[in-house]
Formats: structure tokens, sequence, C-alpha cells
């Protein structure tokens, strides 16, 4: 027992700490020297790094964010559990972790991004089939629309349906819809700039004249 609880806080601790690596923050300090969160969105996260620094930062960073998820999703469920049978369990254990440290960063205060990108990885580990077609939808919405947050959501609420058409677990499908509307929430702020009007394209730059 006491196995298992020193396994279980060592991956949701280093999780948390993988997610909570604030890439959208370094970026912003290291190529211009400025705090990213007082420019754009405000958000840590990389469409406001596209917006304030440009693509190849923005592009940068979502890689980076991706990969946070993917690796530790990929390599610290198996590391903790010897049976198979409850390896999707660890892994939305990690999942959960990675998203929450991106989310609410202890290197910031407990400020942070969406978790869009961290869970884009997180769920190319778990789910690779599943997730790359909400991700082929995000990208056609984004095409179509210029609306990088309404990708994101449509996205993230296609993913379960995505779980259930290529037969995954059904732990997958739970934790995807929690997932889906808790993203959803957390875009309430571009929903209502969606329905004004007002919600920044992807190309729009902000100019750094604080």
């Amino acid at each position: 027992m006491t196995g298992l609880f020193v396994r279980l806080l060592v991956v949701a601790g280093t999780a948390y700490l993988v997610g909570s690596i604030p890439t959208a923050y370094l970026m912003g300090r290291v190529i211009r020297g400025i705090d990213i969160r007082s420019y754009g969105s405000g958000n840590v996260g990389a469409t406001n790094v596209m917006r304030v620094l440009g693509p190849a930062a923005g592009v940068a960073t979502l890689g980076i964010d991706v990969l946070k998820g993917y690796l530790v999703v990929a390599f610290l469920p198996p590391w903790a559990c010897a049976e198979s049978a409850y390896l999707p369990l660890w892994q939305i254990l990690s999942c959960i972790a990675v998203i929450a440290g991106h989310n609410w960063m202890i290197f910031l205060r407990f400020e942070g991004g969406k978790g869009v990108a961290a869970t884009a990885g997180a769920f190319l580990a778990m789910a690779p089939l599943a997730s790359l077609s909400a991700i082929g939808l995000w990208g056609i919405v984004v095409a179509l629309t210029r609306y990088v947050s309404l990708g994101s959501i449509i996205a993230g609420l296609s993913l379960p349906v995505f779980m259930v058409l290529f037969h995954k677990p059904v732990p997958y499908f739970w934790f995807s819809l929690l997932l889906a509307l808790a993203l959803t929430l957390k875009h309430h702020g571009n929903l209502r700039r969606l329905i004004e009007g007002t919600e920044r394209k992807i190309g729009q730059t902000e100019k750094l004249d604080r």
C-alpha cells in the first residue's frame, strides 16, 4: 500500500511540475524581454505568443506544450503500473495532473493557460487515432474561420465522439467528455467575444507599445 501511495505521488507530482513549465512566459522573456501576460489576451499560451511574438515563436510554444502532455502520459504510467488493466486509470491521473500544472502553474503563482496543447499531447499518448481526428477537425475549423478558440472548443467536444468511434476504453470516453466540458467553460470569454464578433482571428498581431 505504501508503494502504491508513493507511485501516485511521484506520477501526480512529476506530471504537475512538467505541466507547470511556463513555455509561453519563457518565450516572452527570452525573445523580447517581456511578460507575455501583459500583452494581447494576457493568456500564457501558444495563440497569444503567436499574436505577440510571431508565428515561429507561437509554433514552438505549441510544440513544447504538446510535448509536455505527451511525454508525461507516454512514460509515467507504464513505469508506475505493472498491470495493463489499470493502465488507463494511471494515464488519466497523469493527464489530469499535467493539465492542472499547465492551467495553474506553480512557477507563475498558479496562473496559466487554457490547457488545450497539453491536453492534445496527453491524448495523443492515450488514444492516437481519436486525438489525431480531433486535431484534424481543429485544423479544418481554424483554416475556415481563422478562430483558434472556436477550433479548440469544437475539437474538444468532438473528442468523446471519436473515443466511441474508435472503440477506446470506457474511462477514456467519460474522461474526455468531462475535459471537453471543462475546456468549453475555460473558453467562456472567447465564446462571449465570438458571439459579439470581437474575438481576434489568427494572423492579427499585437503591437508591443506598452
